[in-house]
């Protein structure tokens, strides 16, 4: 038995912050110590709360410590570990009370009103030692649904607790493996996409990070229920830590039996292949997520006939993401009930959301579905920095929609965020305040659109290129009020007509700012005026006379001397020269340079 245990956050965000040096430290300075017998160092997934990192925990006392350094490692160890004296310093301020205690981790704002079932493992298992994940009644569920349960009965009990695909479109997922399960073929498979391309998501990377085998053992579930007995994991090359811990997981599973021939002494037979993604976002769609591993160029193909019917290889085949997976194994042990217990009537269990943008606590929350925008945004998030008014939330990636500021108290659930022109997607949660200009969020998602489509279809291809051209003249000050109507009826027709999903929501960020915020789109065409002042051709840089004390420093640091004056007068910006870089307005004392 050890008397203390060390945790570090060994998640893609902890170490890019050298979350793994600070490990190695930790290691090297326990064993000098001669207390490798007495402290356990181990690496987790992510803890969450990515703006703190890198972050370590020690137990028994639960001292969360944040945005720690290789060289804070000496005082930790010499007076927590070794004097019992915890670095206060260095602890996440809101768990340290007002008589200096330790308050638990749960009890802070980011932590109390989150509920953790697809998260439940991460940054408290090390996901490189199976035998961890053992102990937190891992396997559990496959030896039960193998010894005590037929594959109907399995798909029952996933139908009964109302899962829902958690990759965005929300379909259910019992219903899925029912078609799966009555297809007639000889061969069947069971995908798993962890193609996560959402800018700012990172959902799926971190349950990959922090407990792969959640998901190997949800596939093998997946498998027996509809009958297959092979699976592949679709994963994004550029998440290598995900891969790695995939790859040993899977080589761990094999060796005790758990992947392979005739699992837990049944005839249940199972394997897992790791396919690696090339970076395509339109890969995300799950026929050409299955084109792609079939070894093809990853183009989406009609449907019907649904991949439950003719999906990889010509085969019937199921496909879900990686968070919908990270909820069977519980479900199967604790019940449909236990499930369907949180969550709205129609959209039943948690949601996972990687927080980003305008924040405080920027990084990964998982809460009950129905839980509201502000309780998110304001209780967990701790509102926007700096004072700033929450303006808008862009949920869903570029296939989403941005929520603006009055609809903040609107419960998340699929058909709520629908309803408001938005979608859940796959958990992306982007917050954006005053300064943000809506019609520049929406090109910059659509530009990502643009770049992102196969260009199979000619809705998709040429239309959300024309739509990026039109959001360009806006932006430029060029745009007619006719280009506002143009504009929304190429939405809706690029909608209708395009192959998959890329297509069919790529105009959503544009259809949404133009319903909220059709005033900025309105100030940009009439007043030729960025209200955020972000659209860098319609910006002027202005000189206000009154704050000016003439100290000359912008005009000796303006590169095209567009900035004339005396000293200890006011200056005059010629609008005909700037060239809009904002030096200027940084190196002004006074604020006396403002944007108009």
């Amino acid at each position: 038995m050890f008397r203390s245990h060390i945790l570090v956050c060994g998640g893609t965000g902890c170490t890019s912050g050298n979350s793994m040096k600070i490990y190695d430290a930790l290691v090297d300075r326990i064993q000098k110590a001669g207390l490798e017998k007495e402290v356990h160092v181990t690496k987790t997934g992510c803890f969450g709360l990515c703006a703190y990192g890198p972050i370590m925990i020690v137990y028994p006392e639960g001292a969360f410590y944040s945005q720690v350094k290789v060289e804070d490692v000496d005082e930790i160890v010499n007076e927590h570990i070794i004097k019992g004296r915890i670095v206060t310093r260095l602890l996440y301020k809101e768990t340290v009370g007002e008589d200096g205690s330790i308050k638990a981790l749960n009890d802070t704002n980011f932590y109390k009103k989150q509920h953790r079932v697809a998260l439940r493992n991460c940054g408290v298992i090390n996901p490189e030692k199976i035998e961890e994940y053992i102990a937190y009644d891992g396997y559990e569920a496959l030896g039960k649904v193998l010894t005590e349960m037929t594959p109907q009965d399995v798909i029952d009990v996933i139908s009964k607790s109302g899962l829902r695909g958690r990759g965005g479109a929300g379909f259910p997922t019992g219903r899925k493996w029912q078609f799966a399960k009555n297809s007639v073929g000889d061969k069947k498979y069971v995908c798993c996409n962890a193609d996560e391309g959402d800018p700012g998501a990172f959902m799926d990377r971190s349950i990959l990070e922090g407990d792969p085998h959640a998901v190997i053992e949800a596939m093998a579930i997946a498998a027996y229920a509809i009958g297959s007995d092979q699976g592949y994991i679709y994963v994004r090359a550029e998440y290598p830590i995900a891969v790695q811990r995939l790859t040993i997981a899977i080589k761990q599973a094999r060796e005790y039996g758990l992947l392979g021939k005739n699992i837990f002494g049944t005839k249940f037979n199972f394997d897992l292949d790791i396919r690696l993604g090339a970076g395509a976002f339109v890969c995300g769609e799950e026929t050409a997520l299955m084109t792609s591993i079939e070894g093809h160029r990853g183009e989406p193909r009609p449907r019907p006939p649904f991949p439950a019917v003719k999906g990889l290889f010509g085969k019937p085949t199921i496909l879900n993401n990686v968070e919908t997976y990270a909820n069977i194994p519980q479900i199967i042990l604790k019940g449909a009930d236990w499930f369907a217990s949180m969550g709205t009537e129609k959209s039943r269990g948690t949601k996972v959301f990687a927080l980003g943008g305008k924040i405080h606590n920027t990084g990964l929350v998982e809460i009950p579905m129905g839980t509201t925008m502000r309780e998110i945004i304001y209780d967990i998030g701790g509102g926007c920095p700096n004072g700033k008014k929450f303006k808008a939330a862009q949920t869903g990636g570029p296939s989403g929609g941005c929520i603006p500021a009055h609809l903040i108290d609107t419960p998340i659930d699929y058909d709520n965020l629908i309803a408001i022109g938005s979608m859940m997607g796959s958990g992306g949660l982007i917050v954006m305040d005053e300064d943000n200009c809506m019609v520049d969020i929406a090109k910059f998602f659509l530009e990502f659109t643009v770049d992102e489509s196969c260009g199979k279809c000619t809705a998709c291809r040429i239309g959300t290129k024309r739509l990026y051209e039109m959001l360009c003249k806006v932006t430029d000050g060029t745009a007619t009020m006719e280009d506002l109507d143009k504009m929304e009826e190429l939405c809706y027709y690029i909608k209708e007509n395009s192959l998959c999903g890329l297509g069919q929501t790529a105009p959503n960020p544009v259809l949404s700012t133009l319903h909220y915020f059709r005033d900025e789109y309105e100030a940009h065409v009439r007043d030729k005026r960025c209200p955020a002042g972000v659209c860098k051709k319609l910006l002027r840089y202005q000189v206000v006379a009154d704050k000016c004390k003439g100290c000359t420093l912008c005009a000796r640091n303006c590169p095209v001397g567009a900035i004339s004056g005396t000293v200890k007068e006011p200056h005059v910006i010629d609008p005909n020269k700037c060239i809009k870089c904002g030096v200027c307005m940084e190196k002004c004392r006074f604020g006396a340079i403002i944007k108009a």
